[in-house]
């Protein structure tokens, strides 16, 4: 076990203010790795100053110097990929190969897009006779998940150094190892002192703080809806802008004309990744009447095959949650043909892959977000049943569709009350908007319009 000591507050490590600390647990086998210090308001206080007082000269750098920055800071997170890749599976239990490709990877390709963003983005131009200048929002608290720690920490600190804003980042207390290793990217990249500051802490306390200091313009915060209204009142009182990536249950809507086979294998396989731990997942597929019965058997297939090659949920609290679900579902009359709530293995936090048939769509494993491996399959008698079922939640976060004809998905696709839709498998594109319609948030992330979220707008009339 290792203890890492201080916070990352005006470019040097600092001791922290209190002597609590926060012990990291592998989910894998239940072992202590490491602790990190449990921030107070003080510290909260001392990294916002730091902030506040970096943000004129961080402001007005020149956006090519601010891309140069974050260029450097992508190489760094390259050259260190294996060192985070190896820290996400400790902390997270992700196993090494989804590590190195999603965990390490994506975050080095969201932070080469921000520094291509912003060598080129149009923080000037001219309407008429007005001169219009978007400008950094100013200092921003970043409040990340456990569940993709380093994509988030990026896809947050990366757009807002982009647009000249300053941070500070308080991380998940499940997953703070991999955030204190961005911050040690941070400062090899020659970020100046104080632009971006790390406190790590619990969210009652260190997130709170943050969320409510005088000194912040902008939360951005992704989690549960439940923290995000908290959040959102808290900044409400203040008139201060959030941009909130909040729940998901995600309609997978197979069409009676789309490759069946492969419509369920991709969802199948969208909903085991990360171990059921993605906001965006298909949760919920929708099969037509005529279909259902042999999609429910290639389902259950498909995901028997997961069993030894998905890794645990996070932590105790996570697995119990996730059981819960299953059961609940199994109460309400929902049939298992994949997994249960029984543990598969003697030590870790490892959840059993699991498919429901037979689901209605006001059962509560239909309607609320599980965060574990755990489908439902969920019968349609048609294209405006589907479609009813699809917009029949309060979240609105992502979807797919799948159909023989792609005109044919699209049209579907846009009538979805959703922020993000895949058609046919269509592949991750970081530099595509990401964000929810209803309860699953306000804001995009990712691409222009992620920068976007870190600025204000000054027009000048002549």
């Amino acid at each position: 076990m290792k203890a890492h000591d201080g916070m990352y507050i005006d470019g040097a490590w600092r001791p922290a203010a209190g002597q609590d600390v926060i012990e990291v647990v592998n989910p894998a086998d239940e072992q202590v790795i490491g602790t990190v210090p449990a921030g107070t308001a003080e510290d909260v206080d001392a990294a916002v100053r730091a902030a506040r007082a970096a943000l004129p000269a961080w402001a007005a750098t020149p956006p090519a110097e601010r891309a140069a920055r974050l260029a450097a800071l992508r190489d760094v997170l390259a050259a260190r990929a294996d060192e985070i890749a190896g820290t996400v599976t400790a902390e997270l239990g992700s196993p090494p190969k989804f590590s190195q490709s999603v965990h390490a990877g994506v975050p080095i390709a969201v932070a080469g897009s921000y520094a291509e963003l912003a060598a080129t983005y149009a923080f000037e131009e001219k309407v008429g006779n007005s001169a219009v200048y978007h400008e950094p929002i100013g200092v921003v608290a970043a409040i990340t998940p456990w569940n993709y720690p380093l994509h988030q920490i990026v896809a947050k600190a990366a757009p807002a150094l982009a647009a000249g804003c300053t941070v500070v980042l308080k991380p998940a207390e499940d997953t703070p190892l991999v955030a204190r290793l961005f911050a040690q990217a941070v400062h090899e990249a020659g970020v100046p002192a104080g632009v971006f500051n790390l406190v790590t802490g619990l969210g009652p306390v260190a997130g709170q703080a943050l969320a409510e200091h005088p000194g912040v313009d902008l939360v951005s915060f992704t989690g549960s809806t439940a923290v995000g209204r908290r959040i959102g009142a808290i900044a409400a009182g203040a008139v201060k802008k959030v941009a909130l990536e909040l729940g998901g249950k995600s309609a997978n809507v197979i069409l009676p004309s789309a490759d069946l086979a492969r419509a369920v294998n991709v969802g199948v396989a969208n909903v085991m990744s990360n171990s059921g731990q993605t906001c965006s997942a298909w949760t919920r597929m929708l099969v037509h009447r005529e279909q259902y019965d042999e999609a429910v058997e290639l389902a259950a297939a498909a995901a028997a095959k997961y069993g030894d090659r998905i890794g645990p949920v996070v932590s105790a609290r996570q697995r119990e949650r996730v059981r819960g679900y299953i059961g609940q579902g199994v109460a309400e009359g929902a049939r298992l043909v994949a997994g249960g709530p029984e543990a598969p293995r003697p030590k870790g936090y490892f959840v059993r892959p699991t498919v429901f048939a037979d689901v209605t769509p006001e059962m509560t494993i239909a309607q609320e977000e599980i965060f574990g491996p755990v489908l439902s399959v969920i019968r349609y008698e048609d294209e405006e049943d589907a479609l009813r079922i699809a917009n029949g939640t309060v979240y609105g976060l992502a979807g797919a569709v799948w159909a023989g004809d792609e005109a044919e998905a699209v049209a579907f696709a846009r009538r979805m009350e959703t922020g993000q839709v895949d058609i046919n498998g269509g592949r991750f594109n970081p530099l595509a908007p990401f964000g929810g319609y209803k309860q699953s948030g306000v804001g995009r992330e990712l691409g222009a319009h992620g920068l976007s979220e870190y600025l204000q707008t000054k027009s000048l009339q002549f």
